[in-house]
């Protein structure tokens, strides 16, 4: 008998020419009698934009619901925003891929059929994937304060760079004068860290780097520490102000602001099919090792 499996639907509010990935995920799930809750905001996006059938789901708003899965609908983006929604609740999450490339969301819509025959066989993957904490000294976060891909400190217009004085573990690493410093677990190596020449970290490393944006010194080289070692930041600014941004979600922060970062106590569970490889994907996605000369 098949089992009853809960599933919790994120998604992508911005393309509505590509609801009929929706249409065929709903009609997979539905041919299986899976329950089905659906965010409110995209529940609403569906209603409005598309012509999609929402007979029979469920709509919860905010954090407040409960599943066996999340599946993500859409890029990456897409996925953050739905692991900051899941939180401490450890949901293993699906990333569907209807965005570009797709390091997180990495099933493509036509291997959604497959996907689905290998979870309910129970045959697949869930990584467990450590997220960083930031804590502010004397201001509090309006947003979410935990990153699964990075926690970047950047200067916050187009004034002169910022100076970032760091430390690990209450020990003076070096002080930093660039546009910003982004800090990265292994599972956003391959995003902005790497856009700013942040070294690739394999997911099971138990590490995290450290990488200057655009430094004024060339003698200034990305760092990798291990992930339970504490990092506290000290930013000087010339306006007096800088950005914190965490998954891409930002805030303006005063200057005098101490920053902590650290292991949060939990872990972003990520859905991969058994046959994933990091390796294979680096190769598949970004074209690792290619020869052009061939």
């Amino acid at each position: 008998m098949q089992q009853t499996l809960r599933f919790a639907l994120f998604g992508n509010t911005y393309q509505e020419h590509k609801s009929a990935h929706v249409t065929h995920l709903l009609e997979i799930l539905r041919r299986r009698k899976a329950q089905i809750c659906i965010s409110n905001e995209f529940y609403d996006f569906l209603r409005n934009h598309t012509k999609a059938d929402l007979s029979g789901l469920e709509v919860f708003e905010g954090n407040n619901f409960s599943a066996d899965m999340v599946l993500s609908i859409g890029g990456d983006g897409t996925f953050l925003k739905a692991a900051s929604r899941v939180g401490k609740k450890e949901i293993p999450i699906l990333g569907i891929n209807t965005g570009r490339l797709g390091f997180l969301a990495d099933v493509l819509p036509d291997q959604m059929e497959d996907a689905f025959d290998e979870i309910y066989q129970g045959n697949y993957l869930a990584e467990p994937r450590r997220v960083l904490k930031l804590t502010c000294n004397g201001h509090v976060l309006k947003g979410y304060p935990y990153g699964l891909n990075e926690i970047a400190v950047l200067k916050r217009d187009t004034s002169s760079m910022i100076t970032i004085h760091a430390y690990i573990n209450g020990e003076p690493l070096n002080v930093y004068q660039a546009d910003g410093l982004v800090i990265s677990t292994p599972t956003g190596s391959t995003g902005y860290s790497l856009s700013v020449g942040g070294p690739i970290l394999v997911p099971q490393s138990g590490t995290i780097s450290l990488t200057a944006v655009a430094p004024h010194s060339l003698n200034v080289r990305p760092i990798v520490i291990r992930d339970d070692w504490e990092i506290t930041l000290d930013v000087e600014s010339r306006s007096h102000n800088f950005l914190i941004a965490v998954d891409g979600r930002s805030e303006t922060c005063r200057e005098g602001t101490r920053l902590t970062i650290k292991r949060a106590d939990y872990y972003v569970r990520i859905v991969k099919r058994c046959h994933h490889s990091f390796f294979n994907t680096l190769r598949e996605k970004m074209m690792w090792g290619m020869d052009g000369r061939n």
